[in-house]
C-alpha cells in the first residue's frame, strides 16, 4: 500500500469511494470538486490517500481529508473502501494526517462522526479520540446546501 498526499486529481475516485461508505455526510457545495480544491489549496500537506497497485493500475483504497485553521486540526471524510477494511489502512491514514498536523505545529485535532455510525465511532475511539459530552455542536449554512448522506 502506498500513502501519499491527496490532490484534486484524486477527486473523482475519492468521491466515488466516499459514496460507497455508509454513515457519512456530505453536501453539494463543500464536497464538490471546486469545494475540495479550495480545501486542498488551503491545506496542501495534511490530506492523504492510500493507493494499491493492481493488474489494471493504481486504485485508491482509502482517504482522509484533514486540515487546520492555524490553531486546531480537523479530520473530515475519513474512509476506507469497504473491500479493503480491516487491513490497517484507516489507522495508517490517521497516522499520516496527525504527523502532518504536528509538522505544522498543530497540537490538538477534532472530528465529527454521526452518532448512528457505530463503526466510525468505534474506529475513532480505538485511535484514541475521546467523546466530548460537554459540548454542543452547532451548524449554520450561509447558503442553500443539498445534504448527501450515505
Amino acid at each position: 500500500m502506498n500513502y501519499r498526499l491527496m490532490t484534486i486529481d484524486d477527486y473523482d475516485e475519492v468521491y466515488k469511494m466516499w459514496m460507497s461508505c455508509k454513515g457519512m455526510g456530505f453536501n453539494d457545495v463543500d464536497d464538490s470538486k471546486e469545494g475540495i480544491k479550495r480545501y486542498l489549496d488551503r491545506n496542501p500537506n495534511t490530506s492523504f490517500v492510500a493507493e494499491r497497485l493492481t493488474c489494471c493500475g493504481k486504485i485508491i483504497t482509502g482517504a482522509i481529508l484533514c486540515g487546520h485553521d492555524g490553531r486546531r486540526g480537523i479530520i473530515q471524510h475519513t474512509c476506507v473502501h469497504p473491500d479493503y477494511r480491516h487491513q490497517g489502512i484507516g489507522e495508517e491514514l490517521v497516522a499520516h494526517a496527525l504527523e502532518a498536523l504536528k509538522a505544522e505545529q498543530i497540537s490538538k485535532v477534532l472530528l465529527v462522526a454521526f452518532k448512528h455510525n457505530d463503526g466510525a465511532n468505534a474506529f475513532w475511539e480505538k485511535q484514541g479520540f475521546t467523546l466530548r459530552e460537554d459540548l454542543n455542536y452547532r451548524n449554520k449554512a450561509l447558503i442553500d446546501l443539498v445534504r448527501i448522506d450515505t
